[in-house]
């Protein structure tokens, strides 16, 4: 019988047991050379390509900003129906999930990981453009600046049977601006009788068109050849920026006050203030002195409460809003305590929590509010924010700059944790007490143990561990628990990915 692992019965852990891991010398001959038997022993264990270069990669410097290879980037784009979808498939090797074309933040941009001739690299199949009613120009423009930012090369899907259209050619201007490496792939030309219409393609002035089809696979090999020629072994533009300002995005629903707070940190109305919900359209960059540093902040639009049944100009902001983020390295997240914590408050956080970002939680119009609604406002926080506890908080009034000095303080702590490395010595002597206080429990009577781990990664904090079997859930938010309890990583979520690798067999 298989038990699974209770991670809400495990008690905190003993004070003295902390502060022991907490200041063992990173440096004790002791522990280094316990971690490199560990390391050692791994060789007898199967290991891929993708195992090695995490284990390459580690430093144990605590001072280095460190990230894991990021691979080369190909973007897919086109109008809907060209076939982007088979493509993907057809490239991958695999039918994967259907992708939606929902318009979203999320559900826009879908990354799978791809192989070709041993190289690998990223798929990023950015759905459909959908021209408004006013004009196809607002709609391909950014669709198309966020598929060429986020990209080092770009796949340009037509359907060959209708030719070029008003949306491609716009696109076509974009593209020819970007510098990027763009291929114009003419798809559905399932036959040699069909490539006279793949040439009328020239004409977009994009050069030569690469006549394929998806369905059948015919052409995909010689495509993919070429675009190797012109990746690059490592992504170009999938990686954060690394140096200046630290970024700061600003992110809430709409009129939780924004706006507001970024003029009250410049000292002056930079950008639009309105009581209606939604008036900043475009996000507003703004270097700011605060606490004796210097700050980049970005006031993002609103997040809508649907993003798929925004309309226009709304649409366009949330997207710009999810692109800030990308580019931000903490988020600040504004929450309204006048009125209840709804669904589009956790969904903004959730939104930080997926891009990886450093948080901080700040209660705006505190000044407005009474001590009964203090009471219940506790209970939501409790409620519907426990999977953020670790996140530090502010209660502010972005108005009239209450409680602003409190902002700094906690925008460096969730900097500072986000930032922190573990050294692999130290995360080994961890494991090892973690195991020793509370094992995995046995499943279908084997007890997975685990075999070595290390910290691949800050910004955020990745922790990989090599396991002999499966961990249960319970037992991997033991251990993400346990890390918090130790090292802090206040305002910085924690990733930990579990590697099960099987004894190679002699």
């Amino acid at each position: 019988m298989t038990n699974q692992f209770d991670d809400t019965t495990i008690p905190e852990l003993d004070p003295e047991i902390a502060s022991r891991l907490t200041d063992l010398d990173e440096d004790d001959a002791l522990i280094t050379q316990r971690a490199t038997a560990l390391r050692t022993g791994l060789n007898e264990y199967d290991l891929d390509d993708e195992d090695f270069d995490v284990l390459d990669s580690v430093s144990d410097d605590p001072d280095a900003i460190q990230y894991l290879p990021a691979l080369p980037v190909i973007a897919i784009v086109g109008r809907p129906n060209v076939g982007k979808s088979a493509l993907v498939n057809r490239i991958l090797g695999r039918r994967e999930a259907v992708v939606e074309d929902t318009p979203g933040v999320t559900r826009d941009r879908v990354t799978y990981k791809g192989e070709w001739h041993e190289r690998r690299f990223s798929l990023v199949d950015t759905g459909g453009w959908e021209p408004d009613a006013k004009g196809i120009d607002a709609s391909v423009a950014m669709q198309a600046e966020l598929a060429i930012e986020l990209c080092d090369v770009v796949m340009f899907v037509v359907d060959s049977n209708v030719g070029p259209t008003s949306t491609d050619e716009a696109v076509v201007k974009l593209l020819r601006r970007s510098g990027k490496p763009v291929f114009l792939i003419a798809n559905k030309v399932d036959d040699i009788r069909q490539e006279p219409e793949a040439a009328s393609l020239w004409a977009l002035g994009l050069g030569q068109p690469w006549p394929v089809s998806a369905l059948h696979g015919r052409g995909v090999a010689d495509l993919l050849d070429a675009i190797l020629e012109k990746l690059p072994e490592i992504s170009n533009v999938a990686k954060q920026e690394v140096g200046g300002p630290r970024r700061v995005a600003i992110l809430g629903r709409p009129n939780v006050g924004k706006s507001s707070l970024l003029n009250k940190v410049v000292g002056e109305e930079r950008v639009v203030v309105n009581a209606l919900a939604g008036t900043t359209r475009d996000p507003v960059d703004e270097q700011v002195e605060l606490g004796g540093k210097v700050w980049r902040f970005v006031d993002t639009a609103g997040i809508r409460r649907r993003v798929h049944l925004s309309q226009g100009a709304d649409f366009y902001a949330s997207l710009r809003t999810s692109a800030a983020l990308e580019k931000a390295e903490v988020a600040v997240v504004l929450i309204d305590v006048t009125e209840v914590i709804s669904e589009q408050d956790v969904r903004v956080i959730d939104l930080v929590l997926e891009s990886g970002r450093a948080l901080v939680l700040a209660f705006n119009k505190w000044d407005q509010i009474d001590d009964d609604r203090r009471r219940y406002l506790e209970r939501e926080i409790e409620q519907d924010l426990a999977h953020v506890a670790w996140a530090p908080r502010v209660n502010i009034s972005a108005k009239t700059g209450r409680h602003m000095e409190k902002l700094v303080p906690a925008l460096e702590l969730a900097l500072e944790s986000w930032d922190t490395r573990v050294a692999t010595g130290k995360f080994n002597a961890f494991l090892a007490e973690l195991a020793a206080e509370h094992p995995h429990p046995v499943r279908s009577g084997k007890q997975p143990r685990i075999l070595f781990g290390t910290q691949a990664s800050s910004r955020p904090p990745t922790f990989v561990i090599f396991t002999t079997g499966f961990l249960d859930p319970g037992y991997r938010r033991f251990i993400q628990r346990r890390l918090r309890e130790v090292y802090g990583f206040a305002g910085s979520p924690i990733n930990i990915s579990m590697r099960v690798r099987e004894k190679r067999k002699r």
